[in-house]
This record gives structure tokens, sequence and C-alpha cells, in this order.
């Protein structure tokens, strides 16, 4: 006989990362949240004879459901994206608390020909601003608070900074906060050199664009 729902523990993988021993609780958790989206990650549970999908485990199904119904509603009803100008990307602000991150980062954007600066909390992001950056790579996970926090200071030192969101710890509630806020942009960690390159070309150049 299975088991009640609520005792079930989960292996959980995504990428090279997997997480031991995790209850249901916590698994619908993150699929409620948009945390783990289809085809995205795999699980192992006593009574499986090998890894499968979540979204094919009968137990999980509705949560799935449940989100994509939510994310359609939202989608109905978000306003659209706000429409900003490209322009001519010299200066770069880097806030991140990791800092070998920083240090690949900055390397990476400086071979490009960019001007870098980086801070590792809000505190020092916020002194930065006063260097007026035209774009910045904003962590949500600082030492001294939500990365977000830095946004009202952003918005009242440099109002034409973009502003583009890396972190390993988004869900799209928060890509949808980020943006009512005035994000720009937001690139999950680990990221590529590409993938940066692909980020700043959205704002090179002198045409309106509308952000998708």
């Amino acid at each position: 006989m299975m088991e009640p729902v609520k005792e079930l523990k989960y292996d959980v993988r995504r990428g090279a990362d997997t997480y031991r021993l995790i209850y249901h609780s916590r698994l619908k958790s993150w699929i409620l949240r948009g945390m783990i989206k289809k085809d995205e990650a795999l699980v192992w549970r006593s009574g499986l004879s090998g890894w499968r999908k979540p979204e094919e485990l009968e137990e999980l199904k509705s949560y799935f459901e449940e989100r994509e119904k939510e994310r359609q509603k939202r989608k109905r009803t978000e306003k659209p994206p706000p429409l900003f100008f490209k322009k001519k990307i010299r200066n770069i602000l880097i806030i991140d608390d990791e800092e070998d991150l920083c240090w690949l980062l900055s390397n990476t954007l400086k071979e490009k020909g960019y001007d870098v600066g980086t801070a590792n909390s809000i505190e020092a992001g916020i002194r930065s601003l006063n260097k007026k950056p035209d774009l910045i790579f904003l962590d949500l996970k600082l030492p001294d608070g939500d990365g977000m926090d830095i946004l009202p200071a952003i918005k009242a030192k440099s109002s034409g900074t973009f502003v583009v969101i890396i972190s390993a710890y988004g869900s799209e509630d928060r890509m949808v906060e980020a943006k009512e806020k005035g994000v720009h942009s937001f690139i999950d960690k680990p990221f590529t050199e590409e993938k940066i390159v692909q980020t700043l070309s959205q704002f090179q150049g002198g045409n309106t664009q509308r952000h998708e």
C-alpha cells in the first residue's frame, strides 16, 4: 500500500545538482512557485525503477496544472513591459557577493571593451551609483538584504540605468515582481558568456525597443 502523500520523500535532480530527501510539501511548493517547471528536473522515490520527470507522477501532475492555470491567468491580466531606448553601453556595474563571479564576469566584460566596477553588497552598490553606470548586473541574494532593495536608489540616482537580475534563486513570481519594479531583464545562474553577450545586445544601439 502506498504511503500517504504527505510522507513521501524524493531525490530531485536539476542539471548537476541533486537534492536529497526532499519532502512532498517542499516539492509541491517549488512547483507552485515556478521554481521547477516541466522538462527541467527529474525525481526519484521509493517504488520507482528509475528517475522520472515530476510532471509524469500522478501525485504531482495536479500541481503543474494548477501552476499553468495561474500563469495563464496572470498573462491575461499583466501589464505590457515598458518601452525603453537602446543606448551605447560603456560603464557596467556588477553587484554580487560572490567575489569569484565578479572577477570572472568583470574580466570577460573588460576584454570586450567595457569599463566595469564591482560591489559585494547593497551598501557598496549604492555608493557605486555615483558613477552613473549604463547597466547593472544585480544579484538578488546579498549579505545586507534582497538585491531588489537597491532598485529605488538606482531609480533616484541613475534613472537611465538598465538593470539585469542575475540569480540562482529566481522564480517566475520574482521575475514578475522585478519587472514591475523596473528591472529590464533576468538571467539565471549559472550562465554562459554567450548569454551575457546576448543580453547586452538587447540594450546596445539607438532604436526604441520593447523588452520581451
